[in-house]
């Protein structure tokens, strides 16, 4: 009972102060960002692991990502496994697999909202400096624009490009709920309340990209964002697309607990 009383209150913990941070961000370490984890795929095919998306430690049984990464035609909890503790892309650290999805009830009913889900691990994460659970934002968390916001992830860094062999992060900005959701209403994709947008609006250049979906989007020490969708990567005109973390608080804590 006392673990899943902290875990609670870990979750419900804590908002918003300062950290620095791809698609033109920099190389940096897992000592920095020691609840974030790697989703790895087995290739059908080829039957090899490889890193495709991200998570974020929220105990250590559950890690919290975009539905998307846990979903499909082909997918299977045998086919996912999470790699926790290394800064490199496939190697180092150790892994874990995965025992349960529970994507959240609304996913694939309105474009992408409610791509998020909570992952329930086979076995326990070990915790050391560089796993640790991490903080998610309270119920009533809003975030201002023009907000300074970290991505962190083994993403292509460059839209169409290649993975990076470390990690890498990036510092952006939140970016007016309502200009995002009219620029993408020319493209006919719904940008819903349940959703954070964030950029360098009419400038580009930085942003998550492919296989930095499930990340994180922190403010401050605080994940409020899962990396969900966007046009293309670090589009001046379309800015990236999290899933908004304080909307589904509730949710997450009564599926992890």
């Amino acid at each position: 009972m006392v673990r899943l009383v902290l875990l609670t209150l870990a979750l419900f913990a804590g908002c918003c102060y300062a950290a620095p941070r791809i698609v033109g961000g920099q190389e940096t370490t897992i000592n920095e960002y020691p609840s974030i984890v790697q989703v790895e795929f087995l290739g059908i095919f080829s039957q090899a692991w490889s890193q495709s998306c991200a998570a974020n430690i929220l105990s250590s049984r559950y890690v919290l990502s975009a539905a998307h990464c846990f979903a499909g035609i082909f997918y299977s909890p045998s086919l996912r496994r999470i790699r926790a503790g290394t800064t490199f892309r496939n190697s180092g650290g150790f892994t874990r697999n995965v025992a349960n999805e529970y994507n959240h009830p609304t996913y694939g009913l309105l474009g992408a909202d409610g791509d998020i889900t909570v992952v329930r691990l086979a076995e326990p994460l070990e915790y050391n400096p560089v796993v640790q659970a991490g903080y998610i934002a309270n119920p009533n968390t809003v975030i201002p624009d023009n907000q300074p916001v970290i991505h962190a992830g083994w993403g292509h860094t460059q839209f169409g490009g290649h993975p990076s062999d470390v990690l890498r992060h990036v510092t952006i900005f939140t970016i007016n709920h309502a200009i995002c959701r009219d620029r993408y209403a020319t493209l006919g994709w719904p940008v819903t309340e349940n959703m954070i947008c964030a950029g360098l609006l009419d400038v580009g250049g930085r942003d998550a990209c492919q296989g930095d979906s499930g990340g994180p989007l922190y403010h401050g020490s605080t994940l409020v964002g899962v990396v969900s969708w966007g046009e293309g990567c670090a589009n001046a005109t379309f800015p990236g697309v999290s899933t908004a973390v304080a909307p589904y608080t509730s949710w997450i804590v009564s599926v992890a607990v």
